[in-house]
């Protein structure tokens, strides 16, 4: 038992990479998966969960052997020049880019919850007080003050969304079906590219890279990292999972309509009472600003990697890149924007394609001699091949979808 505690110790950067895909985009996804599919797509989230722990376990070892990020390695590993320039352009896009697209939503979804426990404050107020509370966080250049505000956000999120599942009374059945029988209806399939979107995320595993070399220095340290990251991400999954079951008990079938994870706290009254605005506000609160402090921290470590940037939470350019992040979500929250249109347009084009990419990249960089004993095994490329060949299938979807939206926009 002591062992077992002393090696829950090490539980963190894990942690961090947890908080990063439960964001309010999750909450409110999951949320439409169980009223609409039921149970149904768990399976989705289960593959979601295990495709994360499989690539984040390669990032982890790649940060811990050569103490370097994702984009270090990516910028180093790739001679050919135009190839090299290729990788950094893909990498500022998407990450940098793409994080500033999607840091009003966090703000905004995270004073969404606030403003659901006290309604008087609007989310205007909510929005930028949250965004200079991440700044003092982030300005500290304390990766380990960062990781302790981190993980007790995920287990506040764990408290209040494994209430919320069992208090609905689930049927425990059709969980496990919905776990290990795959199932996807005619209108199901965007669904569930959005549950395996929101949850294997690109910039994560920049994040995760360069995380735990902030923690862990000896090869030695690898089995703790990877202990990190099975039991951080695989809470992050049930978390995710807890939010479809207790929408699929309150909701699915009921005829109820959602139009956002937001709305659930209202409609949870009838069964929770007032509990339901404190459970599901403090939620929505801790998935929005844990997700409001990693996207401009992993946008930091990805840019700065990828430019060949020192990787010093403190410099100059560092504090540069997150601050831009950070600065544009306070202005757009502050100006009651749920998100800068032509950003996000941008953020989805780069998003349908980046995921594959990167696992590509992340797969290759993995199998460098460089590496000597420590590179991926023959199952650890089998596994991500597979699982790069499904994102593959999502992203072609999902460019589909966007190129569909963007002519509907344009008017075309």
């Amino acid at each position: 038992m002591s062992k077992l505690m002393e090696k829950l110790k090490n539980i963190g950067p894990g942690a961090l990479i947890a908080a990063g895909f439960i964001g309010p985009g999750t909450v409110t996804t999951c949320t439409l998966s169980g009223a609409n599919s039921g149970y149904t797509l768990l399976w989705a989230m289960l593959f979601s969960t295990i495709a994360t722990i499989i690539f984040q376990e390669m990032a982890a070892r790649l940060g811990i052997i050569t103490q370097k990020g994702l984009g270090e390695n990516i910028r180093e590993k790739i001679k050919n020049p135009v190839l090299k320039t290729i990788a950094v352009i893909i990498v500022l896009i998407a990450i940098f880019v793409g994080n500033i697209a999607y840091e009003t939503g966090n703000l905004v979804g995270g004073s969404m919850g606030l403003s659901t426990i006290v309604p008087s404050v609007p989310t205007q107020i909510w929005g930028p007080a949250l965004g200079l509370i991440a700044f003092l966080l982030l300005w500290s250049g304390s990766y380990k003050k960062i990781e302790k505000f981190l993980m007790a956000l995920v287990i506040v999120m764990s408290i209040t969304f494994f209430t919320t599942a069992i208090v609905s009374k689930p049927d425990i059945g059709a969980i496990i079906k919905g776990l290990f029988v795959p199932s996807v209806g005619a209108n199901d399939f965007l669904t569930v590219v959005g549950l395996i979107g929101t949850t294997v995320v690109p910039y994560n595993l920049f994040l995760h890279a360069s995380s735990v070399s902030e923690r862990w220095k000896n090869p030695e340290d690898i089995k703790s990292a990877r202990l990190d990251t099975i039991i951080s991400i695989g809470l992050g999954g049930l978390i995710s999972m807890a939010i479809i079951i207790s929408a699929s008990a309150s909701f699915y079938g009921t005829g109820t309509t959602i139009a956002s994870g937001a709305d659930m706290a209202a409609q949870l009254q009838p069964l929770l009472g007032e509990w339901a605005k404190w459970l599901f506000g403090i939620g929505l609160f801790a998935a929005g600003f844990t997700s409001a402090i990693t996207a401009p921290l992993s946008a930091a470590f990805a840019t700065t990697g990828a430019l060949g940037f020192e990787k010093d939470m403190k410099s100059a350019k560092f504090r540069v890149v997150w601050m831009i992040v950070l600065a544009v979500g306070i202005i757009l929250s502050a100006l009651g924007m749920s998100s800068p249109t032509q950003l996000i347009l941008v953020a989805q084009a780069a998003n349908a394609v980046i995921l594959p990419i990167i696992a590509a990249f992340l797969i290759f960089v993995l199998n460098h001699d460089d590496l000597g004993k420590y590179k991926n095994k023959l199952w650890n490329n089998i596994l991500g091949i597979l699982i790069l060949c499904v994102t593959l299938v999502l992203a072609y979807r999902s460019l589909l979808s966007f190129v569909t939206t963007l002519k509907g926009i344009l008017g075309m």
